[in-house]
Protein backbone atom coordinates (compact mmCIF):
# COMPACT_ATOMS: atom_id res chain seq x y z
CA UNK A 1 0.00 0.00 0.00
CA UNK A 2 1.83 3.06 -1.21
CA UNK A 3 0.96 6.41 0.51
CA UNK A 4 1.20 9.69 -0.69
CA UNK A 5 2.79 12.46 2.15
CA UNK A 6 2.62 16.12 1.15
CA UNK A 7 4.87 18.77 3.27
CA UNK A 8 3.30 22.05 2.57
CA UNK A 9 5.10 25.33 3.32
CA UNK A 10 4.91 28.79 1.88
CA UNK A 11 8.25 30.28 1.19
CA UNK A 12 10.32 32.37 3.41
CA UNK A 13 9.88 36.38 4.26
CA UNK A 14 10.49 38.03 1.41
CA UNK A 15 10.19 41.75 0.34
CA UNK A 16 8.29 44.14 -1.55
CA UNK A 17 9.86 43.14 -4.72
CA UNK A 18 9.25 39.23 -4.15
CA UNK A 19 13.06 38.80 -3.11
CA UNK A 20 13.84 36.25 -0.10
CA UNK A 21 15.17 37.97 2.85
CA UNK A 22 17.69 36.96 5.32
CA UNK A 23 14.83 36.27 7.73
CA UNK A 24 13.68 34.16 4.90
CA UNK A 25 16.38 32.42 4.19
CA UNK A 26 17.04 31.85 7.83
CA UNK A 27 12.98 30.40 7.96
CA UNK A 28 13.56 28.07 5.30
CA UNK A 29 16.76 26.52 6.58
CA UNK A 30 15.01 25.98 9.65
CA UNK A 31 12.41 24.27 7.98
CA UNK A 32 14.98 22.17 6.37
CA UNK A 33 16.51 20.96 9.49
CA UNK A 34 13.14 19.66 10.87
CA UNK A 35 12.42 17.90 7.50
CA UNK A 36 15.81 16.36 7.25
CA UNK A 37 15.21 12.88 9.22
CA UNK A 38 12.63 12.13 6.70
CA UNK A 39 12.91 10.17 3.44
CA UNK A 40 11.87 13.17 1.39
CA UNK A 41 11.13 11.84 -2.34
CA UNK A 42 11.49 15.37 -4.42
CA UNK A 43 11.30 18.98 -3.43
CA UNK A 44 8.96 20.72 -5.57
CA UNK A 45 8.77 24.62 -5.06
CA UNK A 46 6.30 27.32 -7.50
CA UNK A 47 8.25 29.29 -10.33
CA UNK A 48 8.18 32.31 -8.38
CA UNK A 49 11.88 33.29 -7.01
CA UNK A 50 11.10 33.28 -3.55
CA UNK A 51 10.04 30.10 -3.39
CA UNK A 52 12.52 28.62 -5.26
CA UNK A 53 15.39 29.87 -3.29
CA UNK A 54 13.53 28.97 -0.33
CA UNK A 55 13.38 25.54 -1.63
CA UNK A 56 17.22 25.11 -1.83
CA UNK A 57 18.10 26.70 1.16
CA UNK A 58 15.82 24.02 2.60
CA UNK A 59 17.16 21.44 0.26
CA UNK A 60 21.00 22.10 1.86
CA UNK A 61 19.82 20.31 4.79
CA UNK A 62 18.47 17.23 3.29
CA UNK A 63 20.35 13.84 1.32
CA UNK A 64 22.99 14.84 -1.39
CA UNK A 65 20.89 14.59 -4.69
CA UNK A 66 17.62 14.63 -3.13
CA UNK A 67 15.43 16.54 -6.51
CA UNK A 68 14.73 20.15 -6.39
CA UNK A 69 12.75 20.90 -9.52
CA UNK A 70 9.91 23.96 -10.47
CA UNK A 71 5.73 23.03 -10.61
CA UNK A 72 4.26 25.54 -12.36
CA UNK A 73 0.95 24.41 -10.51
CA UNK A 74 2.39 25.94 -7.27
CA UNK A 75 2.82 29.55 -8.85
CA UNK A 76 0.54 32.03 -6.53
CA UNK A 77 -2.48 31.96 -7.78
CA UNK A 78 -6.24 33.17 -6.75
CA UNK A 79 -7.98 29.06 -6.68
CA UNK A 80 -11.27 30.05 -6.69
CA UNK A 81 -13.76 33.04 -7.44
CA UNK A 82 -16.98 32.83 -5.53
CA UNK A 83 -19.81 33.90 -7.10
CA UNK A 84 -21.31 37.03 -4.56
CA UNK A 85 -23.69 34.86 -2.61
CA UNK A 86 -21.00 32.87 -1.61
CA UNK A 87 -18.43 35.26 -0.84
CA UNK A 88 -18.05 36.44 2.90
CA UNK A 89 -18.93 40.47 2.77
CA UNK A 90 -15.48 41.58 4.18
CA UNK A 91 -13.74 39.38 0.97
CA UNK A 92 -15.63 41.34 -1.44
CA UNK A 93 -13.49 44.32 -2.42
CA UNK A 94 -10.27 41.71 -2.81
CA UNK A 95 -12.21 40.42 -5.98
CA UNK A 96 -12.85 43.28 -7.29
CA UNK A 97 -11.26 43.59 -10.89
CA UNK A 98 -10.86 40.15 -11.21
CA UNK A 99 -13.15 39.18 -14.60
CA UNK A 100 -14.16 36.11 -15.36
CA UNK A 101 -11.19 35.28 -17.95
CA UNK A 102 -8.58 35.65 -14.65
CA UNK A 103 -11.21 33.45 -12.06
CA UNK A 104 -11.45 30.64 -15.02
CA UNK A 105 -7.41 30.31 -15.16
CA UNK A 106 -6.62 30.61 -11.82
CA UNK A 107 -9.48 27.81 -11.10
CA UNK A 108 -7.83 25.75 -13.79
CA UNK A 109 -4.64 26.20 -12.20
CA UNK A 110 -6.09 25.25 -9.04
CA UNK A 111 -7.55 21.74 -10.56
CA UNK A 112 -3.85 20.76 -11.61
CA UNK A 113 -2.58 21.17 -8.54
CA UNK A 114 -4.94 18.60 -7.04
CA UNK A 115 -4.84 16.45 -9.88
CA UNK A 116 -0.97 16.42 -10.03
CA UNK A 117 -0.72 16.27 -6.01
CA UNK A 118 -3.75 15.12 -3.89
CA UNK A 119 -4.23 11.64 -4.70
CA UNK A 120 -2.38 8.25 -3.63
CA UNK A 121 0.56 7.93 -5.90
CA UNK A 122 0.50 5.38 -8.81
CA UNK A 123 1.77 1.73 -7.67
CA UNK A 124 5.35 2.04 -7.97
CA UNK A 125 6.79 -1.08 -5.89
CA UNK A 126 6.15 -0.44 -1.96
CA UNK A 127 8.16 2.91 -1.06
CA UNK A 128 5.92 5.45 -0.07
CA UNK A 129 5.88 8.90 -1.59
CA UNK A 130 7.32 11.58 0.32
CA UNK A 131 7.22 15.06 -1.28
CA UNK A 132 7.59 18.90 0.28
CA UNK A 133 5.98 21.61 -1.72
CA UNK A 134 7.12 25.04 -1.12
CA UNK A 135 4.70 27.19 -2.40
CA UNK A 136 2.02 30.33 -1.44
CA UNK A 137 -0.97 30.79 0.95
CA UNK A 138 -3.71 30.49 -1.67
CA UNK A 139 -2.61 26.81 -3.01
CA UNK A 140 -1.72 25.46 0.58
CA UNK A 141 -5.51 26.51 1.82
CA UNK A 142 -6.84 25.58 -1.56
CA UNK A 143 -5.12 22.16 -1.04
CA UNK A 144 -6.18 21.69 2.28
CA UNK A 145 -9.88 22.77 1.62
CA UNK A 146 -9.58 19.52 -0.91
CA UNK A 147 -8.21 17.48 1.71
CA UNK A 148 -11.55 18.29 3.59
CA UNK A 149 -14.12 18.12 0.75
CA UNK A 150 -15.30 21.29 1.68
CA UNK A 151 -17.09 24.01 -0.56
CA UNK A 152 -14.88 25.42 -3.20
CA UNK A 153 -14.88 29.02 -1.21
CA UNK A 154 -13.63 27.77 2.15
CA UNK A 155 -10.64 28.28 1.34
CA UNK A 156 -11.11 31.85 1.99
CA UNK A 157 -9.31 32.29 5.68
CA UNK A 158 -7.26 29.18 5.87
CA UNK A 159 -3.98 31.66 6.10
CA UNK A 160 0.01 30.10 6.34
CA UNK A 161 3.04 31.68 8.12
CA UNK A 162 6.28 31.67 6.51
CA UNK A 163 7.56 28.36 6.31
CA UNK A 164 5.15 27.11 8.48
CA UNK A 165 4.27 23.39 8.10
CA UNK A 166 1.21 21.77 6.72
CA UNK A 167 1.17 17.89 5.98
CA UNK A 168 -1.54 15.88 4.31
CA UNK A 169 -1.38 12.17 3.95
CA UNK A 170 -3.03 9.90 1.18
CA UNK A 171 -3.85 6.22 1.79
CA UNK A 172 -5.30 3.95 -0.65
CA UNK A 173 -9.08 3.68 0.11
CA UNK A 174 -9.25 6.57 2.80
CA UNK A 175 -10.00 10.25 2.63
CA UNK A 176 -7.20 12.48 2.83
CA UNK A 177 -5.57 12.91 6.58
CA UNK A 178 -4.68 16.23 7.68
CA UNK A 179 -2.35 15.65 10.77
CA UNK A 180 -0.61 19.22 10.82
CA UNK A 181 -2.00 23.19 9.59
CA UNK A 182 0.28 25.93 10.03
CA UNK A 183 2.90 24.70 12.47
CA UNK A 184 6.00 26.61 13.81
CA UNK A 185 7.93 24.83 16.16
CA UNK A 186 11.05 24.50 13.86
CA UNK A 187 10.94 28.60 14.11
CA UNK A 188 11.97 30.52 16.74
CA UNK A 189 9.31 33.12 18.43
CA UNK A 190 10.92 36.34 16.49
CA UNK A 191 10.51 34.19 13.41
CA UNK A 192 7.07 33.52 13.49
CA UNK A 193 3.76 35.25 12.15
CA UNK A 194 0.94 34.22 13.64
CA UNK A 195 -1.78 36.89 12.27
CA UNK A 196 -1.75 38.68 15.90
CA UNK A 197 -0.99 42.17 16.30
CA UNK A 198 2.70 42.83 17.58
CA UNK A 199 2.21 42.62 21.39
CA UNK A 200 -0.63 40.37 21.71
CA UNK A 201 1.36 37.34 20.23
CA UNK A 202 0.39 34.04 21.92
Amino acid sequence: MTMRYLYLARHGEADAFGTLTETGRRQAQLLGQRLSGLPVTAVWHSPLPRAADSAYELAAHLPPGTPVAEATELIDHVPYVPPPAETPRPWIPFFDGYDRAEAAAGHATAQRLTARFAHVPEPSGTADVHEVLITHAYPIAWLVRDAFDAPPARWLGLNSANTALTVIEYRPGQPPTVSMVNEMSHLPPELRWTGFPAGTRP
